[in-house]
C-alpha cells in the first residue's frame, strides 16, 4: 500500500526533472508530471517513467486550480524553466513572463489549494561574479543576466511567501548538472545542446566536428575555466531530501548543490577522450562575456541539514554514464 503522498512535477519531461521523478518514484512517493514540452520528452515520461503526464504551462492558473482540485497533491516540485543564458540576454521578456510569472501564478494556485511545500530548482547563477570559492548559501547575489536574475526573483518571492503565508519552500542553487541516468535509460538531450559535456561527447561521435574552448589565459592551471560539475542523479537525490526535509516541517531554506572540487575545460576533455576512446578536436576561440575563471560551490549546508552526500562524485563516472546514454 502506498503510504507516501501526491507529488506534482512541473517540467518532469524535461533533463533534471526526469530524473528527480525517478527519484521520488524510487522512494516510494506517487507522481503526477506537468509539462508543457516545448523542451521536455514526453516518451521519457510515457515509457520509462510511466507516470501521468498533463501537458500544459504553469501559467495556466485554470489548469492549476482544475489539477489540485482533482488530485491530492501534498507538495510540488518545481523544474520548469527556461535555461538558456545567452537567450535570456536577447529575450529576457520569454524568461521573466515563463519563469517569474508562470512560478508566481503556480504558487498562487497552490495557495488556493491550500499546498504550502514547495521545492524549487533554482541556480548558483543567482550569485554572479563570485567574491570567494568556494560560493557559499551566505554569498551575495548578483545575477549578471537575465536568467539569473529571473531565479533570484522567485526565491524572493518564495522568501516573502514564507513569511506571509506560512508557505515552506526549499531552493536549490545547483553548479553544473551532467551525467545521465546510470542505467542510461534516459539523459541530457538539448535542442540547441549548450552544455560542455555533451557537446565533447557529440564530438567524440562524430557528431559534431570540434569543442570550441572559450579562452584558454585564464589565471587557472591550465588556462581554461574551472567548473563545478555535478551528477544529475545526485541533484534529484536533494531534491527528494529537500522534499521529505519540508513534510517533517522544515523551514524555508536554500541549498548549494556541487561536488565542491572543479575541474577545468581541458581536464574534462581529456578525461573524455580516455573514455571514449576517440579523438576530440579542440578550437581555442576568444573568451565569453561574464564567465568568471572558476566556480566552485560548497555544499556543506546540503550535507549538515539534509544528510546529502554525492554519490557520482567522480568526473570519469559522470562523463562514463553520459557517454553510454548519448551512444544509445
Amino acid at each position: 500500500m502506498n503510504l507516501k503522498p501526491k507529488i506534482l512535477v512541473t517540467g518532469g519531461a524535461g533533463y533534471i526533472g526526469c530524473h528527480a521523478v525517478l527519484a521520488l518514484q524510487n522512494a516510494g512517493y506517487e507522481v503526477l508530471v506537468l509539462d508543457n514540452l516545448v523542451y521536455g520528452h514526453r516518451w521519457i515520461v510515457d515509457e520509462v517513467l510511466k507516470v501521468e503526464l498533463i501537458v500544459g504551462d504553469t501559467s495556466d492558473r485554470l489548469l492549476l486550480d482544475q489539477i489540485f482540485t482533482n488530485h491530492d497533491i501534498a507538495a510540488v516540485m518545481h523544474f520548469a524553466a527556461y535555461a538558456y543564458v545567452g537567450e535570456s540576454v536577447t529575450d529576457p521578456s520569454k524568461y521573466y513572463r515563463n519563469n517569474v510569472v508562470g512560478t508566481l501564478t503556480l504558487v498562487e494556485a497552490m495557495l488556493g489549494a491550500n499546498i504550502k511545500h514547495f521545492v524549487f530548482s533554482s541556480t548558483c547563477a543567482t550569485y554572479g561574479e563570485p567574491n570567494q570559492i568556494p560560493i557559499t548559501e551566505s554569498h551575495p547575489q548578483n545575477p549578471i543576466n537575465p536568467y539569473g536574475m529571473s531565479k533570484l526573483m522567485v526565491e524572493n518571492i518564495l522568501n516573502d511567501f514564507s513569511r506571509a503565508y506560512d508557505f515552506r519552500s526549499v531552493a536549490f542553487r545547483y553548479f553544473n548538472a551532467a551525467g545521465a541516468d546510470p542505467m542510461a535509460r534516459m539523459g541530457e538531450d538539448h535542442n540547441p545542446e549548450t552544455h560542455l559535456i555533451p557537446l565533447i561527447l557529440q564530438t567524440a561521435l562524430g557528431q559534431r566536428e570540434y569543442i570550441s574552448v572559450f579562452g584558454s589565459d585564464y589565471p587557472t592551471p591550465d588556462g581554461t575555466c574551472i567548473r563545478d560539475y555535478i551528477h544529475v542523479t545526485d541533484i534529484a537525490a536533494a531534491h527528494v531530501l529537500g522534499l521529505a526535509y519540508l513534510l517533517k516541517g522544515g523551514e524555508t531554506a536554500a541549498f548549494n548543490l556541487g561536488n565542491g572540487n572543479g575541474y577545468s575545460v581541458q581536464e574534462v576533455i581529456e578525461a573524455a577522450k580516455k573514455i571514449t576512446q576517440q579523438p576530440i578536436k579542440v578550437v581555442i576561440s576568444d573568451r565569453r562575456v561574464g564567465d568568471p575563471p572558476v566556480l566552485v560551490g560548497s555544499s556543506d549546508r546540503a550535507r549538515e541539514v539534509l544528510g546529502w552526500q554525492p554519490h557520482y562524485a567522480d568526473l570519469g563516472e559522470i562523463i562514463s554514464h553520459a557517454w553510454n546514454w548519448i551512444k544509445k
